[in-house]
């Protein structure tokens, strides 16, 4: 991880209270990379690569061969952990790069039965997958607004890239899913109400549940039919709707009080999931509160 040249920054640290102990499972950068030779410096996780911008004529080498391609917007090469790539370019070109954390693939390998001394992420060169592409964007939307979903949310993207890259990979026999069992949801659901205004994460849910992230986000779907990242982020309008009716706290202080980034992200929520804005629910509870 030395030596990084500069067209291969370090990730920002915008993911909130990222200290060495709670590193992202998935994070995101937007990279230059320059004309010319250009050999991918080797780094501790996994790298996407997703091609941003008009096409551009490359070679590269795969094994000890060199070959000729062309980069199109969205497609995306996987370099794994530990690897590199080379590439020569005929003009600079811009990738979007999603670094994701090897546990992350050997949680999803184990998922499905499958025994993680046997599965590694294969290198890929120039893989088009619409899966993969909407969870860039997703990662370089989030990224560009600071992060509003907070980790919960940059974790359930890091569990369903990789299993998608496992499907992409390998063809899994299917198996029946299993939802969380009773007690256990209730238990994860009573960690949520109590702490819905802390930046909670899938692993410290799926920890009170007693499974590994990929088994939790699986079997919590199945038992609510809703992804773990929505289910918190419903519970958390309806805390905001309830406060804002009881009046006497302004939204900026109810968003923070619910888990919300910032006013503008409870908007955006409220506003999606109710079809209304906080400060209408604020202004109907002077006149709720009239007619007790």
């Amino acid at each position: 991880m030395s030596d990084r040249p500069a067209c291969y920054p370090e990730p920002s640290d915008a993911l909130p209270r990222a200290g060495p102990a709670r590193l992202p499972q998935l994070d995101v950068l937007t990279s230059p990379v320059p004309q010319g030779r250009f050999d991918s410096p080797l780094d501790h996780r996994h790298v996407l690569c997703l091609h941003l911008g008009g096409p551009v004529p490359v070679s590269y080498r795969a094994g000890r061969q060199e070959r000729d391609g062309v980069r199109l917007h969205g497609q995306f090469c996987v370099v794994p952990a530990g690897s590199s790539t080379r590439w020569t370019l005929s003009r600079p070109a811009t990738s979007l790069l999603l670094r994701l954390a090897p546990s992350s693939f050997g949680e999803s390998a184990e998922a499905i039965g499958l025994r993680t001394g046997n599965v590694e992420l294969a290198p890929a060169i120039h893989i088009r997958d619409p899966q993969i592409e909407r969870i860039g964007w997703m990662m370089q939307a989030e990224d560009h607004d600071a992060y509003p979903g907070g980790r919960l949310f940059a974790d359930s993207l890091a569990t369903a890239l990789a299993a998608r890259l496992l499907a992409l990979q390998v063809r899994p026999a299917v198996k029946p899913g299993r939802a969380l069992p009773a007690w256990r949801l209730r238990h994860v659901i009573e960690y949520v109400e109590a702490h819905l205004d802390a930046d909670l994460t899938l692993g410290e849910l799926a920890e009170i549940a007693g499974f590994s992230p990929s088994h939790f986000k699986a079997m919590f779907k199945q038992a609510t039919g809703t992804p773990v990242h929505r289910f918190v982020m419903e519970r958390r309008v309806e805390r905001a709707r309830a406060r804002l009716l009881e009046g006497g706290a302004s939204v900026t202080q109810v968003a923070l009080d619910t888990g919300f980034a910032h006013a503008s992200h409870l908007s955006r929520c409220m506003r999606r999931l109710l079809g209304v804005h906080p400060s209408q629910i604020a202004a109907a509870a002077p006149a709720r509160a009239s007619r007790r």
